[in-house]
């Protein structure tokens, strides 16, 4: 396919584009295109994927020229996206703070903020190692696992389900349907339409009987959000929240048992778990790209005209490794945190801390329990999933001969709710 700069378009999306072939295709397009890359995000749908550290950081910043409002985007307001392009389910507008410039954003802003900042971060911090070393208990009499279903998928899950205050059930539901609006293929759009009937039942009931939980904070905030910003919102904050922490787990995981020197180091306390969290952060950053922003006028930019209307994704693997702005010898610096795993600008992602400490509680408990831990194959038989959006692992298999027991008693393998009317410490 021919862009409209009358270069080819490079196509963002397809099974043989996974963790392995991205990097490789950013340098390509950066070489090809310079920071700004003409790409198509799927069937027939052109877009720009902003490539430079520093372009992607205006981009960020510059709402009146870049909103996040889709109904600006000309193929959506021309009809020309179909009602079951992958796609929609990402940039269709929402009324939500990721879709909102200006005072509607800081409005809807404020009451999101307030709510994660309700989190009692010690009561977090406890609940999810209880519910890691249950997870750890129920494979260790095996001494194997494959950490990525076993362990970094069902970890988040149970988290993010506590938090909004779901029970078990519907928050299985709830994810599932997550994971397959992030799969961007042709399911999206019904993954879609569940998440949406699971919530607003979660909300009937938040409205008659509140909890201590981020749902019922939502609802009773004083910026007043109508029943469907409540919904909206916390689609934006629990689908960019579920799988990104999944791969920052995994990921993690999997360079403290690739790396003996990493490894060491953290063993022998030079490198904390923060550095290696950072350390995935800046060269695997669990969104690879996201959408999106859209031009409302024409500018040059990156050195391409960006036409009103027009779409660009953040590239924010790419920035990341934007030769312009890491070191000579191209690696990040151990505490070094301006990487744009979570974006930047207004709509920095507000979740950040939250995801951190469930992040590293599970690599530090895991890390206790079974401190003899390793990869069960060799590590290039690793595998990445195919998606455009999320960059994390196929499969994690490890094996292990001394776990570190007695785990949790079973008193506290019931997660205790995690919310708490005072602000606990989230660092």
């Amino acid at each position: 396919m021919t862009s409209w700069t009358g270069r080819p378009a490079t196509a963002l999306y397809g099974q043989h584009l996974d963790g392995d072939a991205m990097p490789a295709l950013y340098e390509t397009l950066r070489e090809r295109h310079g920071p700004v890359a003409p790409v198509t995000v799927a069937p027939g749908i052109e877009a720009w994927l902003v490539l430079g550290h520093r372009e992607l950081l205006r981009l960020t910043r510059e709402e009146q020229v870049f909103s996040h409002d889709p109904r600006h985007w000309t193929p959506l307001r021309e009809g020309r996206v179909p009602p079951d392009s992958p796609i929609l389910p990402m940039v269709g507008w929402r009324p939500a703070l990721l879709y909102a410039d200006g005072q509607q954003h800081r409005r809807m802003r404020a009451a999101v903020s307030d709510a994660l900042a309700g989190i009692n971060g010690h009561e977090l911090r406890r609940s999810v190692r209880a519910t890691a070393e249950q997870l750890i208990a129920s494979f260790a009499a095996r001494r194997e696992a494959d950490l990525v279903p076993h362990y970094a998928r069902l970890l988040p899950m149970r988290a993010i389900t506590g938090l909004l205050g779901l029970d078990e059930q519907t928050g299985r539901r709830f994810v599932q349907a997550i994971a397959g609006m992030a799969a961007g293929d042709a399911y999206s759009t019904g993954a879609n339409r569940r998440l949406a009937g699971i919530l607003r039942t979660v909300i009937e009931e938040k409205r008659r009987s509140p909890g201590q939980d981020v749902t019922s904070t939502l609802l009773h905030h004083p910026a007043e959000l109508t029943d469907d910003e409540v919904l909206h919102n916390l689609v934006v904050m629990f689908v960019a929240g579920n799988q990104t922490t999944v791969n920052w787990i995994a990921t993690t995981l999997r360079i403290l048992l690739c790396d003996p020197a990493f490894r060491s180091s953290l063993s022998g306390g030079n490198l904390s778990v923060d550095d290696a969290l950072d350390l995935v952060l800046w060269r695997f950053p669990p969104t690879q790209n996201f959408p999106a922003r859209y031009a409302t006028r024409d500018v040059q930019f990156g050195g391409q005209l960006i036409r009103a209307g027009d779409m660009l994704v953040l590239g924010l693997a790419a920035a990341n490794t934007d030769p312009a702005v890491l070191p000579p010898n191209g690696g990040p610096i151990a505490g070094n945190r301006s990487h744009l795993a979570f974006g930047a600008g207004p709509h920095t992602c507000p979740a950040q801390d939250p995801a951190r400490l469930i992040t590293r509680t599970a690599v530090d408990t895991i890390r206790h329990r079974l401190p003899d831990l390793e990869l069960a194959v060799p590590e290039y038989e690793l595998g990445w999933i195919s998606s455009p959006w999320t960059k994390g692992l196929a499969a994690l298999p490890v094996r292990f001969t001394d776990p570190q027991l007695p785990l949790a008693p079973a008193a506290a393998r019931t997660a205790p709710q995690p919310m708490a009317p005072q602000t606990g410490d989230l660092r």
